[in-house]
């Protein structure tokens, strides 16, 4: 079964978060230590960034979409 998406939409960011906290404990110099992208690090911080910026342009394609059919 699929979830749904209000579930997702809790359920992502939250993985996310926990990933992040995660990260922040186990490495030991947390902010410097991100800018390999072999380190699990990077991609903590990664992914809180990348969800939002593609719901947005998501979103923005699917009102473009709507606005050019009605009119």
């Amino acid at each position: 079964m699929f979830l749904s998406l209000p579930t997702l939409t809790v359920l992502i960011p939250l993985v996310s978060l926990a990933g992040l906290f995660y990260s922040a404990s186990m490495e030991e110099n947390f902010p410097q230590g991100c800018t390999s992208t072999a380190s699990l690090c990077f991609y903590s911080l990664l992914l809180p960034i990348t969800i939002p910026v593609y719901v947005f342009f998501h979103l923005w394609t699917w009102m473009g979409i709507k606005l050019f059919r009605h009119n």
